[in-house]
């Protein structure tokens, strides 16, 4: 193997050749080795392999040493990129950050931060310094530095103030250079229990009556980011005893809960959501957890499995309670088999939270259409303090809940379309979510315009 291949390889595992003699080949990496580069390497040669194992400060001073000296990344007036990049991340995390943005511009960098479901900006950065938060950010996720063409996915943990967090890290080349989205993986500790989720007594009172079904289709639906993992998670701390197998496949685990038996599906190796379940079916499971309901198959699996005994929880991707029997319909589902299987479906949104301490009201109370809600509401303002920055702190959530009783059965076994079986729950005592949120602008707990913000505006 000559020099520019050995060095082509190397840099495709994340790996610096430090030299070659007649007898070995001394490669550097960052913590352990790939087992597909030593074995690639084995391949390749009969000498024998050195490997030191390095920090990732001394591994990127020295991916920066031997960079051309036409790159960016030599420009020392970027400062420490270390420093840099922990102190972004500590910012994120004392701004309760769930995500940061790394934007490349054609004159600046532009470093954002997702808070309570809103992306705002901090200071922007001179491209050079993006280039380098880039680079840095590539090692510690165990990235390919010298690849800037196609997207790349990692994770990390890092000790910040004296606690691990873990971060996953996604880049994507774009028009002026690599974008660079990291999602806080560990955050402040949240309770996992149905009575922290935020429902109303006849919600949660309406969601425990289906976990203690024996067997049953548990659907949660809404959008990505509105609060779906934490209200599973919540249902199978409840459901978690010694007496009990509970059984999940997740992509990715999100997380880690004791009692639960955790499977990740591992695409690249055949393991899908469908494979795994169907070897957990064969696993004596008594409830089962699907982390997403993707495609047809994994949908009939699970009512099948959701028919013979056992309670399976997952969730969806639709709007509403009603248009998850339509999603479903799309998939292949037929209604006469999901009739025989849904127990409850819940949509839910995750709202702002108005700040307790600044918010004020506007003496002009809002009317709304009496169709929508019948009571005038108070008009509250964020304005913002010293606590929240903003005019707010932290996010709520709205549930919307529409279990199967009889009649719902028989609608949608007689084929009515999802608008006559949502007017038929609302008759019989659903809560929609815009219902929802106009209860939470009337506690004064957000306000209207961040109903609108995340619901829109209601059709009826």
């Amino acid at each position: 193997m000559n020099q520019d291949a050995l060095n082509r390889l190397c840099q495709r595992y994340n790996a610096l050749v430090l030299a070659v003699d007649e007898t070995a080949i001394h490669i550097a990496v960052v913590g352990s080795p790939a087992q597909e580069l030593m074995e690639a390497l084995r391949f390749a040669t009969q000498k024998h392999i050195d490997i030191e194992c390095w920090s990732a400060e001394r591994f990127e001073k020295q991916q920066r040493l031997e960079t051309p000296s036409g790159s960016s990344l030599l420009a020392e007036e970027n400062g420490n990129a270390t420093e840099r990049v922990n102190h972004i991340l500590q910012q994120a995390l004392s701004r309760r950050a769930s995500d940061i943005h790394i934007e490349p511009g054609e004159t600046a960098c532009r470093i954002r931060l997702r808070i309570d479901g809103v992306l705002q900006s901090l200071t922007p950065l001179p491209v050079e310094t993006g280039l380098t938060l880039t680079a840095r950010l590539k090692v510690l996720g165990k990235l390919d530095i010298a690849e800037r063409r196609l997207p790349q996915d990692g994770q990390f943990t890092i000790e910040l103030e004296g606690k691990n967090v873990s971060f996953r890290l996604s880049t994507l080349p774009s028009r002026h250079g690599e974008k660079v989205v990291l999602r806080v993986l560990q955050q402040t500790e949240q309770a996992l229990e149905v009575e922290a989720l935020g429902m109303s007594a006849q919600q949660q009172a309406c969601f425990s009556q289906a976990l203690n079904c024996p067997q049953g289709l548990i659907l949660v639906t809404g959008p990505t980011g509105s609060g779906k993992t934490v209200t599973l998670y919540s249902a199978l701390g409840a459901l978690n005893n010694p007496q009990v197998n509970l059984c999940s496949v997740e992509d990715p685990v999100e997380i880690p809960l004791p009692g639960l038996n955790q499977t990740q599906i591992n695409p690249k190796a055949g393991l899908t959501f469908q494979r795994v379940l169907r070897a957990l079916l064969r696993q004596d499971p008594d409830i089962i957890m699907i982390g997403e309901i993707r495609d047809g198959e994994t949908a009939e699996i699970a009512i099948k499995a959701a028919q013979t005994g056992h309670l399976v929880l997952s969730t969806l991707h639709t709007n509403s309670t009603s248009d998850t029997l339509v999603r479903l319909e799309q998939m292949g589902v037929p209604r006469w088999m999901l009739t025989s299987a849904l127990q409850l479906v819940i949509a839910q949104r995750l709202v702002r939270k108005l700040c307790s301490c600044c918010r004020s009201a506007l003496p002009e109370p809002l009317r709304l259409p009496a169709g929508l809600f019948p009571r005038p509401l108070p008009q509250w303002q964020a304005n913002g303090c010293e606590r929240c920055y903003s005019g707010f702190y932290g996010r709520l959530a709205l549930f919307e809940l529409l279990p199967v009783n009889a009649a719902l059965r028989q609608a949608m076994l007689e084929g009515l379309p999802a608008r006559e079986i949502e007017a038929l729950a609302r008759q019989q005592g659903m809560v929609s979510l815009f219902e929802s949120g106009c209860l939470a602008v009337e506690e004064g707990l957000t306000t209207i315009e961040e109903i609108y913000r995340v619901l829109g505006f209601p059709d009826g």
